[in-house]
């Protein structure tokens, strides 16, 4: 079998992430911000270095990006054993992720709840800045709420992607949770994370954010997606978190930051509209 790696900037990293549900085979890709080596990462495993080699032309021709691509040799049996050089368990407050191999030996702290993540089914890895952003924001909407509370809130992922973000709402104990996206393919990923997970109370859709939003209004509303389609459709998006609710906005470049606050601003009588800053990446969020 054939690993093939590549580093790229963070606004192709961006289109990437987008791109890689229209290849043949999504599972083949790991995306993922590599913290240790600061930088971006993209990661196929192949047969062959043809297919390798094909795969990567394939994907970089939808996302319109190159990159300087490194081919090694793995053994079959060691396939699962490259991502493990990359994913390590991190955690944010109560909430922690972990590599599914670590599963019988990782000790999770009282009142502490894990996500379990395997890369090599799955490019979705919560690792992101964006991600880590969403979930700063829903911990600290667990704390203001009460987490007494929890359980009676309603909360939406709109574009779920890998659908970590939702599965994630859902150890930390809010109630009814949903998740949707555009894409057949991240939501058949987003339903094997859930397996992963054991969280069948969580359903996943092929919906848009035109249809997505059908049980509305919510108590909470996660929308990582790109800040252009996040102004484009901000008129959709701002009516269906309830009054008292909270809307988090993520997969922003903080140079864009200002301009997603400005579209969804004039929207509502917002309580309070916060930008949070990680690295090169922001999230909204906005108190209704």
């Amino acid at each position: 079998m054939y690993e093939i790696t590549i580093f790229v900037s963070q606004e192709e990293f961006a289109i990437l992430e987008e791109a890689v549900f229209e290849v043949e085979d999504a599972t083949r890709w790991n995306l993922f911000e590599d913290f240790e080596a600061k930088g971006y990462r993209v990661q196929g495993i192949y047969d062959t270095e043809i297919e390798a080699e094909a795969a990567w032309a394939e994907l970089s021709a939808i996302a319109g990006v190159s990159g300087d691509a490194k081919l090694r040799q793995i053994q079959d049996s060691d396939w699962k054993d490259s991502y493990k050089e990359h994913f390590k368990p991190w955690a944010i407050g109560p909430l922690h992720w972990v590599p599914v191999w670590l599963r019988d030996e990782y000790e999770l702290p009282n009142g502490h709840e894990a996500v379990w993540l395997d890369p090599g089914m799955a490019f979705g890895t919560g690792n992101h800045g964006t991600t880590r952003l969403c979930v700063e924001r829903l911990i600290e909407a667990r704390e203001r709420l009460g987490a007494e509370n929890l359980k009676s809130l309603k909360v939406v992922d709109a574009g779920c992607g890998s659908g970590i973000l939702a599965i994630s709402a859902k150890r930390l104990g809010f109630g009814t949770v949903t998740g949707f996206d555009n894409d057949p393919d991240a939501v058949r990923i987003a339903v094997e994370n859930g397996e992963l997970n054991e969280t069948p109370e969580v359903p996943f859709t092929v919906d848009d954010l035109l249809s997505g939003f059908s049980e509305q209004p919510y108590d909470l509303v996660l929308a990582n997606i790109l800040a252009v389609v996040l102004i484009e459709f901000s008129e959709t998006i701002a009516p269906v978190v309830v009054k008292g609710g909270t809307l988090i906005l993520s997969g922003i470049l903080t140079h864009e930051a200002e301009n997603v606050k400005a579209a969804f601003a004039p929207l509502r009588d917002w309580k309070d509209i916060q930008i949070h800053e990680l690295g090169e990446w922001s999230s909204v969020t906005l108190l209704a």
